[in-house]
C-alpha cells in the first residue's frame, strides 16, 4: 500500500491515470506558475506598471528556467508555500535591475492558484472528451441489447420485467447531465487570481483590473476579481466530479449485481482469483463502486475547504492541495474505467424474440 494508489508503481495498473497524474506532478505545477509569471510581467509592461524591456527579459530568463527543486523543497518546509523562495529564484535567474519587476504586484496564492486553474482547465478537456465517449458506449449498448428484457429490482427484490434500454438509460442520462455541467462550469469556471497581498492590488492603483485582465487573456481564462477567501467555484466543481463518479459508480454496482446473479448479462476480461481460477470477477465494476464512494468522502473536505478565515487562509487552502488532486485523478480513472467496462459486456439482457 502506498499513500496514494493512483501513483503506485502496482496498484496504478488499476488506478494509474497517465494522462491527468502528469498534470498534478511538480513540473506541470511549475510549467503553469511561470506562465502566470510571464504573463503577469507582459501584462504589466502592456499599462505601463513596469517597462517594456524588462517584461521582455523577464520572459527571456524564465523560458530557460531551471528549478532548484532541493531549494524549493526546503522553501515550502520554511515559509509554508512554494512561492517566496520560487520568486527568489526566478530574480536569480533574470538578474539586473530587471529582476526587481519579476513578481511585481501578485502574492503567492495569485501564482499557486492560478497554476491550478490553468491545469484543472487541461484536466477537464481530458474528462469531458472521456465523458463524451462513455455516453457513446451507453448509446451503442442500447442499440445492440436495447430491446432485451431485464428482472427490474426495487429495494433490491425482484419487480417487473424491463428492458434493457430502461436500465441503460438510467445510467445515461445523469451522465448526459453531467456533461452540460461540465461544459457550462469550462465557459467561465476557471478565472485567473490576481489580487495581490490582501486582495486589493495595492501595488498597481487604478490600473489592477486592466492587468488581471490582460493575464487572464494571455493564459486564456476567465477574467474575474480576485477570489482569495471565496472558494465556492472549486467546491462546484468538486460537485461535478463527485456527480460524475457517482453515478458511474451506480453504473458499476449494477453490473456487479448483474454479474452475482448471472444469466442477464455476459462479462468479458473479468478478474481471475489467486483459490479460485473458475472465477471472472468483476474488477471494473467494482473499482467504479470504490471511486465513487472516494470521491463522495472527499467532497465533504472540499466543502470544509470553503471555510477561510478573513481575506485569506492557509489552513483551507492547504485542505484543497490535499484532496482535489486525488478527486479529479479518481473521476478520470473512473470514466476510463467505465468506458473499459462498457466493452467488456458481451451481452445484456435476455432476447426476447421468438426462435
Amino acid at each position: 500500500m502506498s499513500l496514494t494508489p493512483f501513483e503506485h508503481p502496482f496498484l496504478s495498473g488499476l488506478m494509474g491515470d497517465a494522462e491527468i497524474v502528469p498534470l498534478f506532478s511538480a513540473a506541470a505545477d511549475i510549467a503553469a506558475m511561470l506562465r502566470f509569471e510571464t504573463a503577469l510581467a507582459h501584462a504589466e509592461a502592456e499599462h505601463g506598471v513596469i517597462p517594456g524591456d524588462a517584461a521582455a527579459s523577464i520572459a527571456s530568463a524564465l523560458s530557460e528556467f531551471a528549478p532548484d527543486m532541493d531549494a524549493l523543497a526546503n522553501g515550502v518546509a520554511r515559509d509554508g508555500v512554494v512561492i517566496p523562495e520560487f520568486v527568489r529564484q526566478l530574480r536569480r535567474t533574470v538578474g539586473g535591475a530587471a529582476s526587481e519587476n519579476v513578481h511585481f504586484g501578485a502574492t503567492s496564492q495569485d501564482v499557486i492558484d492560478t497554476s491550478l486553474m490553468l491545469r484543472l482547465k487541461a484536466a477537464t478537456g481530458v474528462l469531458a472528451g472521456r465523458l463524451a465517449s462513455a455516453i457513446a458506449g451507453f448509446d451503442a449498448l442500447q442499440a445492440r441489447d436495447g430491446e432485451n428484457a431485464l428482472m427490474g429490482h426495487t429495494r433490491m427484490q425482484a419487480a417487473i420485467p424491463i428492458t434493457v434500454a430502461d436500465r441503460v438509460q438510467s445510467w445515461r442520462a445523469p451522465l448526459d447531465r453531467s456533461a452540460r455541467r461540465l461544459a457550462h462550469f469550462s465557459a467561465e469556471g476557471f478565472a485567473v487570481q490576481f489580487g495581490g497581498a490582501a486582495g486589493t492590488l495595492e501595488k498597481l492603483g487604478d490600473k489592477g483590473a486592466d492587468v488581471r485582465a490582460a493575464i487572464a487573456r494571455r493564459l486564456d481564462l476567465a477574467d474575474r476579481p480576485q477570489w482569495h477567501s471565496q472558494r465556492d467555484g472549486l467546491a462546484e466543481f468538486a460537485g461535478i466530479l463527485s456527480l460524475i463518479s457517482g453515478s458511474l459508480g451506480k453504473f458499476g454496482q449494477d453490473v456487479a449485481l448483474l454479474a452475482e446473479v448471472g444469466g442477464e448479462i455476459r462479462l468479458s476480461g473479468g478478474g481471475g482469483s489467486s483459490a479460485m481460477p473458475h472465477k471472472q470477477n468483476p474488477v471494473a465494476a467494482e473499482l467504479l463502486v470504490s471511486l465513487a464512494r472516494f470521491n463522495a468522502v472527499q467532497l465533504s473536505a472540499i466543502h470544509q475547504s470553503l471555510v477561510h478565515e478573513q481575506e485569506r487562509s492557509g489552513a483551507a487552502w492547504t485542505l484543497e492541495w490535499l484532496v482535489l488532486p486525488q478527486m479529479v485523478t479518481a473521476t478520470g480513472v473512473a470514466l476510463s474505467t467505465a468506458i473499459r467496462l462498457l466493452g467488456q459486456i458481451d451481452r445484456l439482457g435476455r432476447a426476447t424474440h421468438a426462435g
